[in-house]
């Protein structure tokens, strides 16, 4: 039997297609090799991110469909990665950046920055080149939630960015004394936001997150003007007074031609379990949370667990179906959060096996999908 052909293994692989950008991966350009020898198949799959969350998914259909073509004994699939550039002409500031995602939120209060930081050390864990920039000149936690601290070195005429976890960063808080308000005009956070990105060594990156401070002002337009950005991402509370808010978000940045990447729903229930000694299997515990009270079951060791919806709940639904932009996680209260961001350990690096770890590792899986998908359209810049 004569061997597979190069043609063989590209026809099979059409019938392989990415969930996001509805085509196959041959005609995306994802199969960069395929050949065969002897009934061994090799090929090498490029993907727009290391961050993919259907990576496995691939890698399978691929395997499948190469071992269904007649004469294949051996099939070996190489799964790589490398961001898509983000499209439209070349960036003048920051041009080996590929791709640059305000975090951002109508409020404060929401845990944008902690949002923010564990959506960096995810990506950064997955092979990604990371960038995290404070732009929150009132408040920079991005010092302390990173571990860092000390002016930055300097070289070859720019500010090198303090790199922990894998991730580079920069913030206005590695540059003044820590109890040193910031009294800035809207001029001077522009030229800063300006300077971060065009004075800073970042080197080449696949995600420079930008963490925004609260509201929907000058910080917020002054990105949009100094560079095209890929989308934003939203972070919310469930409670009513934050969605609130996060609608002016949206508005704000569909007014800059800004697309939403989703929304990310901060604090969306508090987790309670314990133990009730000598408990019969039957009995109940009743618990007054926020004037209500709520009955649960014990179980036969008389331990009992609930969900408490500290700030409400379907805040990030509502605002969803309102914008037609999708959710991308939801994150519980979760003391371990707070622990992780004080010590300069995120929970995504303190304690990645844990349940809230892998949800903000899903999270970025989904930004990285997101991003895939703006990829393949222009990005405007605000004039």
């Amino acid at each position: 039997m004569p061997d597979v052909t190069k043609e063989q293994i590209l026809d099979a692989l059409r019938q392989v297609h990415d969930p996001d950008l509805h085509k196959d991966i041959v005609t995306l350009g994802f199969v960069t090799h395929a050949s065969a020898c002897d009934g061994t198949v090799k090929a090498v799959i490029n993907l727009t991110t290391p961050a993919c969350p259907v990576k496995d998914q691939l890698k399978a259909q691929a395997e499948a469909v190469i071992r269904a073509i007649p004469g294949v004994k051996t099939v070996n699939i190489e799964m790589t990665a490398v961001a898509k550039d983000a499209g439209g002409p070349p960036r003048q500031i920051a041009p080996d950046i590929r791709h640059i995602v305000a975090v951002s939120s109508g409020k404060g209060g929401v845990g944008k920055s902690t949002v923010a930081v564990n959506l960096a050390c995810a990506l950064a864990k997955t092979g990604a080149r990371v960038g995290l920039v404070d732009c929150d000149v009132y408040g920079p936690d991005v010092p302390m939630m990173m571990g860092l601290k000390g002016e930055p070195e300097a070289s070859g005429g720019k500010l090198v960015p303090k790199e922990r976890h894998g991730v580079r960063t920069m913030s206005i808080g590695y540059l003044l004394d820590e109890d040193k308000p910031v009294i800035w005009r809207g001029p001077m956070v522009h030229k800063l936001i300006e300077q971060f990105l065009g004075d800073v060594a970042w080197g080449p990156l696949d995600y420079l997150l930008v963490d925004m401070p609260p509201g929907t002002g000058d910080a917020q337009l002054s990105l949009a003007q100094i560079v095209p950005l890929t989308g934003a991402v939203l972070v919310t509370t469930p409670q009513a007074v934050s969605t609130f808010d996060v609608n002016k978000a949206v508005a704000m940045f569909k007014q800059v031609n800004v697309p939403i990447l989703g929304i990310v729903e901060n604090m969306a229930g508090y987790a309670i379990e314990g133990l009730v000694e000598g408990a019969k299997p039957g009995m109940k515990v009743r618990l007054h949370v926020g004037g209500s009270e709520v009955v649960v079951p014990v179980d036969i060791e008389g331990r009992f667990s609930t969900v408490v919806d500290v700030f409400g709940a379907g805040g990030a639904q509502k605002l969803s179906q309102k914008h037609g932009f999708p959710i991308l996680g939801s994150i519980p209260l979760n003391p371990m959060v707070r622990v992780g961001g004080d010590a300069g350990d995120p929970v995504t690096i303190a304690d990645p096996k844990s349940l809230i770890a892998q949800k903000f590792a899903e999270i970025a899986g989904r930004v990285a999908q997101r991003v895939a998908i703006q990829s393949h359209r222009a990005l405007p810049i605000l004039q």
